[in-house]
């Protein structure tokens, strides 16, 4: 598990086309790794919607958006065609990610227990060392791109 200060391994994972995303493809950039349970559902969608409304805002105060999820790649095409995403997507299935950072483990709704990610984000610096994390309980899916920028 990550905690701030820490320095994050240059390759994170695979995105929707099988694309190796790496740290380093984005020198002088702070990325905004967001972590979220699943594509298509209501949450998700106002989270990326809201990144994706404000993407030219942060591009221009030099972060770059990187989504993170369980999801299949097939998953992930479908959501960033329907919501027009402009950021790539880190395909988790093995789980690897989700559970280097931290961010996999029981939920519960309805009373039921279940497996999952929580939606957290951790701001990284070109440095690659996390300079903050922005917890599930912060999380706010319909102004996140403020959070960030703040």
């Amino acid at each position: 598990m990550y905690t701030t200060g820490d320095k994050v391994p240059d390759l994170l994972g695979q995105d929707q086309d099988g694309k190796e995303i790496r740290l380093s493809d984005f020198p002088d950039k702070k990325i905004a790794l967001y972590f979220y349970p699943k594509d298509s559902t209501s949450g998700c969608t106002a989270q990326a919607c809201n990144l994706r409304d404000n993407y030219q805002n942060l591009i221009a105060a030099g972060y770059q958006v990187i989504g993170v999820s369980v999801d299949s790649p097939e998953s992930h095409k479908k959501f960033i065609a329907k919501n027009d995403l402009p950021f790539p997507l880190i395909t988790d299935q093995d789980h690897k990610l989700v559970t280097e950072f931290g961010v996999w483990g029981e939920k519960s709704m309805y009373g039921r227990k279940y497996m999952g990610t929580f939606r957290t984000t951790f701001i990284i610096g070109p440095d690659r060392k996390i300079e903050r994390i922005i917890t599930p309980k912060e999380v706010k899916t319909k102004d996140h791109a403020t959070q960030i920028l703040s």
